[in-house]
């Protein structure tokens, strides 16, 4: 399970990601608003954690972006606006849950829980989907044409990562910082090695999907159907 943390006290975003971080999670933590929205549309989170009172963006604005995107990513904000109608204006954004700071570790931790399965439920047998391919996240599956294929869960991040991305263009720290995280001790060349092993894998010239290396700057999924306009 992949949780991102979006809060602007430090102390507090460290203490909370070394709490996940001993219960098995893996987390990655931003600090602002601008960042926050666009970790949190990437799709790569089984769960959010959002501030509210963010510099750059608030957390209300964020996650109606991520609604936007068609996303259902279970998100909780954590936040010291404790009024009803600050409540209702977080729910009604599309929030699943709401905790009032302060708060014990322990009621946070179980909420996290909560919100992991209910993102295991949403998400388990669904399909992302891109002109004539599926990606099947939780089984790590690929699939053209009815031809499954097997990926790790590397790839697989990576996959979605692009497919959420379709069209775009991604730069090797971008792709560095969302599938390994900000504090990973990766170097840029992993990025490359699992562009290799996912062409490797597929045969992206039998599809109507094209992965694009752009020179000098990172990768970019294309479909074909964009190219002819």
């Amino acid at each position: 399970m992949r949780v991102l943390i979006v809060e602007d006290e430090i102390a507090l975003a460290d203490a909370l990601q070394y709490i996940l971080l001993k219960n098995g999670y893996q987390v990655d933590v931003v600090n602002n608003g601008i960042d926050g929205e666009a970790y949190a549309c990437s799709g790569i989170y089984d769960v959010i954690v959002l501030d509210r009172m963010l510099p750059g963006r608030e957390g209300v604005e964020i996650l109606k972006a991520i609604r936007n995107t068609k996303l259902k990513t279970p998100t909780m904000f954590l936040t010291a606006k404790d009024s009803i109608d600050d409540r209702v204006e977080g729910l009604d954004a599309g929030a699943d849950d709401y905790l009032i700071k302060p708060f014990s570790n322990k009621e946070f931790l179980a909420r996290v829980k909560a919100l992991s399965r209910r993102s295991e439920t949403l998400t388990i047998g669904e399909a992302l989907t891109i002109s004539d391919t599926k990606l099947y996240i939780h089984k790590c599956i690929y699939e053209i044409d009815g031809k499954q294929i097997s990926l790790t869960k590397t790839e697989t991040q990576l996959l979605e990562l692009f497919i959420r991305n379709r069209n775009q263009v991604l730069t090797k720290e971008q792709i560095l910082e969302r599938i390994w995280g900000f504090d990973n001790e990766v170097e840029i060349a992993n990025v490359e090695l699992y562009i290799y092993y996912l062409r490797k894998k597929i045969d992206f010239s039998s599809s109507d999907i094209e992965l694009k290396t752009v020179r000098g700057v990172g990768y970019t999924l294309l479909e074909r159907i964009s190219l002819k306009g």
